[in-house]
Protein backbone atom coordinates (compact mmCIF):
# COMPACT_ATOMS: atom_id res chain seq x y z
CA UNK A 1 0.00 0.00 0.00
CA UNK A 2 1.07 3.43 -0.83
CA UNK A 3 1.62 6.57 0.98
CA UNK A 4 -1.15 6.95 4.19
CA UNK A 5 -2.51 10.54 5.15
CA UNK A 6 -4.46 12.39 7.72
CA UNK A 7 -6.47 14.72 6.67
CA UNK A 8 -8.03 17.40 9.54
CA UNK A 9 -11.28 18.49 8.69
CA UNK A 10 -12.97 21.93 9.31
CA UNK A 11 -16.63 22.26 8.82
CA UNK A 12 -17.61 25.62 8.12
CA UNK A 13 -21.31 26.76 8.60
CA UNK A 14 -22.36 30.77 8.73
CA UNK A 15 -18.36 31.30 9.50
CA UNK A 16 -18.05 29.12 12.16
CA UNK A 17 -15.96 26.30 12.56
CA UNK A 18 -18.86 23.26 13.28
CA UNK A 19 -19.98 19.54 13.89
CA UNK A 20 -22.68 18.05 13.06
CA UNK A 21 -23.94 15.08 14.81
CA UNK A 22 -25.05 12.45 12.14
CA UNK A 23 -25.15 14.76 9.37
CA UNK A 24 -28.05 16.71 10.88
CA UNK A 25 -28.47 20.59 10.83
CA UNK A 26 -29.91 20.63 13.57
CA UNK A 27 -27.28 18.87 15.74
CA UNK A 28 -24.71 21.31 15.47
CA UNK A 29 -21.86 22.63 17.77
CA UNK A 30 -19.71 25.14 17.22
CA UNK A 31 -15.88 25.25 17.81
CA UNK A 32 -15.24 28.99 17.21
CA UNK A 33 -15.09 31.71 15.22
CA UNK A 34 -12.08 31.57 13.20
CA UNK A 35 -11.75 28.55 10.37
CA UNK A 36 -8.20 29.97 9.21
CA UNK A 37 -6.60 30.36 12.41
CA UNK A 38 -7.61 26.48 13.01
CA UNK A 39 -5.82 25.54 9.94
CA UNK A 40 -2.75 27.57 10.69
CA UNK A 41 -2.57 26.01 14.15
CA UNK A 42 -3.03 22.47 12.01
CA UNK A 43 -0.30 23.11 10.00
CA UNK A 44 2.01 24.03 12.72
CA UNK A 45 1.12 20.92 14.43
CA UNK A 46 2.28 19.08 11.28
CA UNK A 47 -0.32 18.66 9.21
CA UNK A 48 0.41 18.33 5.33
CA UNK A 49 -3.66 18.10 4.16
CA UNK A 50 -6.55 20.19 5.47
CA UNK A 51 -9.70 18.97 4.26
CA UNK A 52 -12.58 21.76 4.42
CA UNK A 53 -16.27 21.81 3.99
CA UNK A 54 -18.42 24.06 3.20
CA UNK A 55 -21.74 22.91 5.12
CA UNK A 56 -24.06 25.99 3.69
CA UNK A 57 -23.06 25.17 0.37
CA UNK A 58 -23.37 21.39 0.97
CA UNK A 59 -27.09 22.32 0.97
CA UNK A 60 -27.64 25.08 -1.00
CA UNK A 61 -25.07 25.00 -3.86
CA UNK A 62 -22.56 27.66 -4.12
CA UNK A 63 -19.74 27.25 -2.20
CA UNK A 64 -18.98 30.43 -0.24
CA UNK A 65 -15.26 29.62 1.10
CA UNK A 66 -13.11 30.74 -1.63
CA UNK A 67 -11.44 33.73 0.27
CA UNK A 68 -10.81 31.52 3.04
CA UNK A 69 -9.42 28.61 0.71
CA UNK A 70 -7.08 31.41 -0.89
CA UNK A 71 -5.73 32.39 2.82
CA UNK A 72 -5.49 29.15 4.17
CA UNK A 73 -3.11 28.10 1.17
CA UNK A 74 -1.46 31.48 1.34
CA UNK A 75 -0.37 31.35 4.93
CA UNK A 76 -0.28 27.76 6.03
CA UNK A 77 1.33 25.70 3.05
CA UNK A 78 -1.24 23.29 3.27
CA UNK A 79 -2.59 21.33 0.72
CA UNK A 80 -6.66 21.75 1.03
CA UNK A 81 -9.42 19.35 -0.18
CA UNK A 82 -12.33 21.12 -0.52
CA UNK A 83 -15.78 20.89 -1.34
CA UNK A 84 -19.94 21.55 -0.67
CA UNK A 85 -21.80 22.83 -3.27
CA UNK A 86 -20.06 21.59 -6.70
CA UNK A 87 -22.39 21.36 -8.86
CA UNK A 88 -20.54 22.58 -12.35
CA UNK A 89 -17.25 21.99 -14.28
CA UNK A 90 -17.08 25.35 -13.54
CA UNK A 91 -17.02 25.27 -10.42
CA UNK A 92 -14.42 22.69 -10.36
CA UNK A 93 -12.33 25.21 -12.14
CA UNK A 94 -12.96 28.19 -9.96
CA UNK A 95 -12.11 25.83 -6.48
CA UNK A 96 -8.69 24.78 -8.34
CA UNK A 97 -8.07 28.46 -9.62
CA UNK A 98 -8.63 29.39 -5.66
CA UNK A 99 -5.85 26.99 -4.51
CA UNK A 100 -7.32 23.56 -4.30
CA UNK A 101 -5.19 20.68 -4.48
CA UNK A 102 -8.59 18.25 -4.64
CA UNK A 103 -12.08 19.25 -5.23
CA UNK A 104 -14.82 16.78 -3.33
CA UNK A 105 -17.22 16.50 -5.96
CA UNK A 106 -20.95 14.65 -3.36
CA UNK A 107 -24.24 14.43 -4.37
CA UNK A 108 -24.02 15.26 -7.66
CA UNK A 109 -21.17 12.47 -8.44
CA UNK A 110 -24.25 10.39 -7.22
CA UNK A 111 -26.50 11.87 -9.09
CA UNK A 112 -24.48 12.05 -12.77
CA UNK A 113 -21.37 9.13 -12.48
CA UNK A 114 -21.64 10.17 -16.15
CA UNK A 115 -21.04 14.15 -15.71
CA UNK A 116 -18.21 13.65 -12.64
CA UNK A 117 -16.35 10.66 -14.61
CA UNK A 118 -15.61 13.08 -17.11
CA UNK A 119 -14.51 16.16 -14.89
CA UNK A 120 -11.97 13.36 -13.62
CA UNK A 121 -10.84 12.67 -17.05
CA UNK A 122 -10.90 16.31 -17.81
CA UNK A 123 -9.08 17.70 -14.59
CA UNK A 124 -7.08 14.60 -13.86
CA UNK A 125 -7.93 11.84 -11.36
CA UNK A 126 -5.40 13.24 -8.72
CA UNK A 127 -7.76 16.69 -8.65
CA UNK A 128 -11.11 15.06 -7.86
CA UNK A 129 -11.88 13.28 -4.90
CA UNK A 130 -15.61 11.82 -5.08
CA UNK A 131 -17.50 11.53 -1.38
CA UNK A 132 -19.77 8.42 -0.87
CA UNK A 133 -21.62 9.45 2.28
CA UNK A 134 -23.05 6.02 3.43
CA UNK A 135 -25.78 4.35 5.66
CA UNK A 136 -27.21 1.27 6.07
CA UNK A 137 -30.45 0.75 3.93
CA UNK A 138 -33.99 -0.56 4.93
CA UNK A 139 -32.64 -4.03 3.37
CA UNK A 140 -28.80 -3.67 4.73
CA UNK A 141 -27.60 -2.36 1.41
CA UNK A 142 -25.21 0.93 1.51
CA UNK A 143 -27.20 3.45 0.44
CA UNK A 144 -26.35 7.16 -0.75
CA UNK A 145 -27.99 9.81 1.42
CA UNK A 146 -27.46 13.33 -0.97
CA UNK A 147 -28.13 17.45 -0.78
CA UNK A 148 -26.55 17.57 2.74
CA UNK A 149 -27.70 14.01 3.40
CA UNK A 150 -31.51 15.32 3.21
CA UNK A 151 -32.82 13.19 1.25
CA UNK A 152 -32.02 9.23 -0.65
CA UNK A 153 -30.83 8.72 -3.94
CA UNK A 154 -31.92 5.90 -6.47
CA UNK A 155 -28.75 3.86 -6.44
CA UNK A 156 -26.72 1.96 -4.17
CA UNK A 157 -22.71 2.16 -2.85
CA UNK A 158 -21.60 -1.00 -4.74
CA UNK A 159 -23.38 -0.11 -7.69
CA UNK A 160 -22.08 3.52 -7.83
CA UNK A 161 -18.49 2.67 -6.45
CA UNK A 162 -17.95 0.33 -9.19
CA UNK A 163 -18.95 2.32 -11.51
CA UNK A 164 -16.28 4.51 -10.81
CA UNK A 165 -13.80 2.49 -10.04
CA UNK A 166 -14.13 1.34 -13.58
CA UNK A 167 -13.86 4.56 -15.07
CA UNK A 168 -10.57 5.80 -13.51
CA UNK A 169 -11.42 7.26 -10.22
CA UNK A 170 -8.34 7.54 -7.93
CA UNK A 171 -9.85 9.13 -4.47
CA UNK A 172 -12.81 8.46 -2.77
CA UNK A 173 -13.38 9.81 0.37
CA UNK A 174 -16.25 7.25 2.58
CA UNK A 175 -18.31 8.69 5.13
CA UNK A 176 -20.40 6.22 7.27
CA UNK A 177 -22.93 8.83 8.45
CA UNK A 178 -24.50 7.16 11.45
CA UNK A 179 -21.08 7.52 13.24
CA UNK A 180 -20.19 11.02 12.17
CA UNK A 181 -19.26 13.47 14.99
CA UNK A 182 -20.42 10.63 17.19
CA UNK A 183 -16.39 9.42 18.61
CA UNK A 184 -17.89 5.88 18.17
CA UNK A 185 -14.78 4.34 16.24
CA UNK A 186 -14.96 4.16 12.35
CA UNK A 187 -16.74 1.14 10.96
CA UNK A 188 -14.39 -0.70 10.00
CA UNK A 189 -16.38 -3.42 7.91
CA UNK A 190 -17.51 -0.88 5.55
CA UNK A 191 -13.76 0.32 4.74
CA UNK A 192 -12.72 -3.39 4.33
CA UNK A 193 -15.87 -3.76 2.02
CA UNK A 194 -14.92 -0.53 0.09
CA UNK A 195 -10.97 -1.07 -0.11
CA UNK A 196 -11.77 -4.62 -1.29
CA UNK A 197 -14.47 -3.92 -3.31
CA UNK A 198 -12.13 -1.19 -5.28
CA UNK A 199 -8.73 -1.94 -4.45
CA UNK A 200 -6.72 0.94 -6.99
CA UNK A 201 -8.73 3.55 -5.45
CA UNK A 202 -7.22 5.63 -2.83
CA UNK A 203 -9.90 5.39 -0.15
CA UNK A 204 -10.47 8.09 2.47
CA UNK A 205 -12.05 6.95 5.64
CA UNK A 206 -14.78 9.45 7.26
CA UNK A 207 -16.99 9.48 10.76
CA UNK A 208 -16.35 8.01 14.21
CA UNK A 209 -12.48 8.27 14.47
CA UNK A 210 -11.29 8.83 18.25
CA UNK A 211 -7.57 8.53 18.80
CA UNK A 212 -4.07 7.29 17.40
CA UNK A 213 -5.58 3.63 17.47
CA UNK A 214 -8.43 4.09 15.32
CA UNK A 215 -5.94 6.73 12.64
CA UNK A 216 -3.84 3.18 13.13
CA UNK A 217 -6.53 0.44 12.23
CA UNK A 218 -7.92 2.63 9.15
CA UNK A 219 -4.26 2.37 7.88
CA UNK A 220 -4.86 -1.96 8.39
CA UNK A 221 -8.01 -2.10 6.56
CA UNK A 222 -6.62 -0.79 3.62
CA UNK A 223 -7.33 3.16 3.94
CA UNK A 224 -5.61 5.50 2.51
CA UNK A 225 -6.45 8.30 4.69
CA UNK A 226 -8.43 9.38 7.45
CA UNK A 227 -10.40 12.50 8.15
CA UNK A 228 -10.27 13.70 11.65
CA UNK A 229 -12.45 16.48 12.94
CA UNK A 230 -14.24 16.26 16.50
CA UNK A 231 -11.32 14.29 18.30
CA UNK A 232 -9.22 16.86 16.85
CA UNK A 233 -11.66 19.73 17.80
CA UNK A 234 -12.23 18.44 21.39
CA UNK A 235 -8.55 17.72 22.14
CA UNK A 236 -9.05 14.03 22.44
CA UNK A 237 -6.21 13.82 19.91
CA UNK A 238 -3.58 16.06 18.38
CA UNK A 239 -2.58 16.44 15.18
CA UNK A 240 0.97 15.53 15.91
CA UNK A 241 0.11 12.52 17.54
CA UNK A 242 -2.54 11.81 14.13
CA UNK A 243 0.40 12.77 11.53
CA UNK A 244 2.73 10.10 13.84
CA UNK A 245 0.83 7.48 12.25
CA UNK A 246 1.56 8.26 8.58
CA UNK A 247 4.64 7.37 9.00
CA UNK A 248 4.74 3.58 11.65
Amino acid sequence: MGEFTVYPAIDVRNGLVVRLHKGDYDKETRYGEDPLGVAQEYARLGARWLHLVDLDAARAGGYTLAAMLEEIVSTTGLQVQTGGGVRSADDVQALLDAGAARVVVGSVAVREPDTVTGWIERFGADRITVAFDTRTGEHGTWVLPVSGWTSLAETDLPTTLHRYADSGLRHALCTDIGRDGTLAGPNFNLYTFVTRAAPDVEVQASGGARHAADVRGCRKVGCAGVILGKALLEGRLTVTEAVAEERV
